[in-house]
């Protein structure tokens, strides 16, 4: 594990191996600097375990950066389930995965990701306390984060609109959506109602059928959809889908979506940059989910606040572009430098509580 390409110094990884109910899960713990490492629950059917165990990793490590440019208190960890799952056994599944999560005494706080839903955090909560995303609560703040990943992700839309091609507003901007599952189809209606034209993919035709119907969308298929004639290229699917090959071949100038670890490799991040590709990246854009789960989770906060600290990630977005601009850097360089700082200085503050104690 520590010599594994993305093993970042993480400070916990707990791999489970529930044979009662065919949970296969592992939850990693990137930090806890800034507070108990919080990231949502993905369930998917890998190729092999190692890719979920590359999977836990990064993500993991991108939630520590996403909550640390979010201004939360709150590190970052990240929960794998390997599916298949089927229906007859997914409460009984979902209740293991919390007793996994009890099992950590509060150093990971869970919640909804791909493939996971509210009602499955209800069974992660009948054996833990340590879970999120449950239901609205007092002041409107709770349940389903994805309608507040769609709300960041097209506020930070707006602030790539403006940086790059000069626009205060949506109207007849074109957006490609790829991945219309709970951030990508609420995102479509964001996007509508702000009169954007939309292009949309999906590997579910219904989805697709749904986006056409409602919001008048362009359809097109899962491997054009990264590169059509757009303003803004949104993937909303599964991590990696800006390849080298694509990142060559895009001809939107904007690439503001609310996927996970966007960029497969580095390479894909210069060759953006090289060709005046605005990248927003993607741990400040999509923060609008794990914002809305810590107002939940911590309480104290009303659904205006929860809102309005989602609406700041477009300020955040154009300072970041701007240093970019400013210094000749890459977006996800800035970005990666004020998440990485913010983690030490927390860290160095841990470290003197601990020692004063």
């Amino acid at each position: 594990m520590f010599d594994h390409p993305d093993f970042d110094h993480h400070e916990k990884i707990l791999e489970v191996d529930d044979p009662d109910t065919g949970l296969k899960a592992i939850i990693a713990i990137h930090s806890t600097a800034m507070g108990p490492a919080a990231g949502g629950c993905r369930l998917w059917t890998y190729d092999s375990f190692g890719d979920a165990r590359r999977d836990a990793l990064r993500l993991s490590r991108g939630m520590s950066y996403k909550n640390a440019m979010a201004d939360l208190p709150l590190g970052g960890g990240k929960a794998v389930i390997v599916g298949p799952v089927h229906s007859e056994n997914r409460a009984a599944l979902f209740r293991a995965f919390g007793r996994a999560v009890d099992s950590l005494g509060g150093q990971y706080i869970t919640a909804e990701d791909v493939g996971v839903g509210v009602a499955d955090m209800k069974m992660v909560a009948t054996e833990t306390r340590f879970v999120s995303g449950l239901a609205t609560g007092a002041g409107g703040v709770g349940g389903d984060p994805s309608p507040f990943t769609a709300r960041g992700v097209r506020v930070g839309i707006e602030a790539a609109v403006r940086t790059r091609l000069g626009r205060d507003n949506l109207n007849g901007v074109r957006v490609a959506v790829q991945g219309l599952g709970g951030v990508g189809g609420h995102l479509c209606q964001e996007l509508h109602e702000r009169g954007a034209r939309l292009i949309v993919a999906d590997i579910n035709p219904d989805r697709v059928a749904l986006m056409q119907s409602r919001y008048q969308a362009d359809i097109t298929s899962v491997d054009s959809i990264l590169v059509q004639d757009a303003d803004v290229i949104a993937p909303c699917a599964l991590g990696g889908a800006i390849t080298e090959d694509v990142a060559a071949r895009l001809k939107a100038p904007i690439v503001a979506g609310g996927a996970n670890n966007q960029l497969l490799t580095p390479k894909a991040g210069e060759i953006l940059a090289d060709r005046d590709i605005l990248y927003a990246p993607d741990y400040v854009i999509n923060g609008g989910g794990i914002i809305m789960v810590s107002g939940e989770y911590l309480g104290g906060q009303t659904l205006a606040t929860v809102r309005a600290q989602v609406d700041a990630i477009g300020p955040r977005l154009e300072g970041i572009f701007a240093a970019a601009k400013r210094d000749g850097r890459m977006t996800q360089d800035v970005a990666d430098t004020l998440a990485r700082a913010r983690l030490m200085a927390a860290r160095q503050i841990k470290t003197r509580i601990t020692e004063t104690v």
